[in-house]
């Protein structure tokens, strides 16, 4: 059995910033009630820690950021990597709370990008639907139509000076499919993909792994973008692909008629739980010996 480890992968620049923001909000402010509207990144071991902390994360399927913000009173509230939209902060600042923004840059550029647009022009917005990035851009204005699949296309009247572009963390192949669609209803339309670096490079990476059996994504099932790598898996041929969240989860029996595993992670997965998974791994290929940790490392 041979292990490779996929190069680039796990945290980006944006959850990097994110999580450092967390962590000097809670060491400079240790009397003072935290809130956190959603998961501060899509990983839940780093939002377990967020809340061992003492940070109070608010989270529902079925809310929206700006009804989160009802439950919030008093003290800090954090913006996640994802961003909110103008009605979010205005409603914060309403309430007297202290904001501390931690919006990935990349996304602050789409939000920046769609709002000068709006001015002039109406914005296809490709996106997942529910996701807190499409919310906080949809929220922006009346002006931007969420185009999360092909039937959304028949929804959409006649626009004005339309834009093209699209959440961050999307696979660049399903988003180039969308895109073309778009073009061809609405050919006069400027496309700017707003796909990360961070995103497009990580899904290249798996685009030319060669004769792999397995692609293995450590990453929480609620990352877009951990998600995202097993579809790239599919369509690079990689004929079985596996997500998982930790170490804990991986199964002897899963892995015994694999020859050559390739091992990635979510821009959203801390790497010490990829380097548990992938010493698991290289202990059985090398030594023949299957031993999973009774314990997750510590995030923060």
């Amino acid at each position: 059995m041979e292990i490779i480890r996929v190069i680039p992968q796990g945290y980006c620049q944006g959850v990097v910033r994110a999580i450092h923001i967390v962590k000097k909000t809670i060491d400079e402010n240790p009397n003072v009630p935290i809130a956190m509207l959603g998961m501060i990144v899509h990983n839940r071991a780093v939002v377990n820690a967020c809340r061992q902390c003492g940070i109070s994360v608010l989270d529902h399927p079925h809310k929206t950021r700006l009804q989160l913000l009802d439950a919030v009173q008093e003290g800090i509230v954090i913006f996640t990597a994802h961003g909110v939209s103008d009605a979010v902060y205005e409603k914060a600042r309403g309430k007297g709370l202290q904001i501390v923004d931690a919006t990935c840059p990349d996304v602050r550029r789409t939000h920046d990008l769609v709002r000068a647009h709006c001015r002039k022009g109406d914005v296809l917005y490709i996106g997942k639907r529910f996701h807190p990035e499409a919310e906080g851009i949809c929220g922006i204005s009346g002006r931007v139509h969420l185009i999360a699949d092909p039937g959304d296309l028949e929804t959409c009247g006649p626009l004005q000076n339309p834009l093209i572009t699209t959440q961050t963390t999307l696979s660049q192949l399903d988003a180039a499919a969308l895109i073309a669609l778009c073009r061809k209803k609405w050919p006069e339309a400027i496309v700017a993909p707003e796909i990360c670096r961070a995103t497009t490079i990580r899904q290249n990476a798996i685009l030319n792994l060669q004769a792999v059996d397995l692609l293995l994504v450590v990453g929480d099932p609620r990352s877009n973008n951990s998600r995202q790598l097993c579809e790239i898996g599919k369509a690079a041929g990689i004929p079985n692909n596996i997500l998982l969240e930790n170490a804990l989860q991986l199964r002897k029996e899963d892995f015994l008629s694999y020859e050559k595993i390739a091992v990635t992670s979510g821009s959203s997965t801390p790497p010490v739980l990829t380097e548990q998974v992938l010493d698991v791994l290289r202990n059985y290929a090398e030594n023949r010996i299957w031993r999973v940790p009774e314990h997750l490392p510590s995030i923060f």
